[in-house]
């Protein structure tokens, strides 16, 4: 586990574009927050350091977004109206197991479909007016750890 503030949203997506470097194909993050803390900035920030420059959208209505175009694909699912059930038909072990990196919010609601292995972000709005984020990496996994390890190393280097 490892926590760091982001004073900004620009700093919050430098952080995440930091991230998609060490990230592979199969690689699922699932964003954790509150309305407002930032999932989508920091999906923002991921598809920008896999050099996507599609504009980033929340996917609350369409349950998936699609992005393509860069280094490797980007499956960005908000599953938050799956709460009363009805993902089983979805197929999204397409999605965990395909070429690209899921990032899932609201990830409680599609527990059974998970991996074994994720690696969770939380954000929590922090400061006076929630203009900074808390943002804790927590692995689950070898992988996970080691690449939280990385990431953590890089970051510090920086001054995070």
């Amino acid at each position: 586990m490892f926590t760091l503030i982001a004073n900004s949203e620009e700093e919050t997506m430098a952080i995440a574009a930091q991230l998609a470097q060490l990230l592979d194909a199969k690689d699922v993050i699932l964003l954790e927050g509150n309305l407002g803390a930032g999932k989508t900035t920091f999906t923002k920030g991921l598809a920008k350091g896999l050099g996507i420059d599609t504009v980033i959208k929340s996917p609350t209505y369409t349950l998936i977004r699609e992005y393509t175009k860069g280094r490797l694909p980007l499956y960005h699912m908000d599953v938050y109206r799956l709460e009363d059930g009805g993902g089983d038909d979805l197929g999204f072990e397409e999605y965990l197991y395909g070429r690209g990196i899921s990032v899932i919010e609201w990830a409680k609601f599609i527990e059974d479909e998970l991996p074994d292995a994720y690696l969770t972000i939380r954000l929590v709005p922090k400061g006076e007016f929630f203009e900074n984020r808390e943002i804790t990496f927590l692995p689950t996994g070898e992988r996970y750890e080691a690449l939280v390890e990385t990431l953590k190393g890089i970051l510090m280097k920086e001054g995070h």
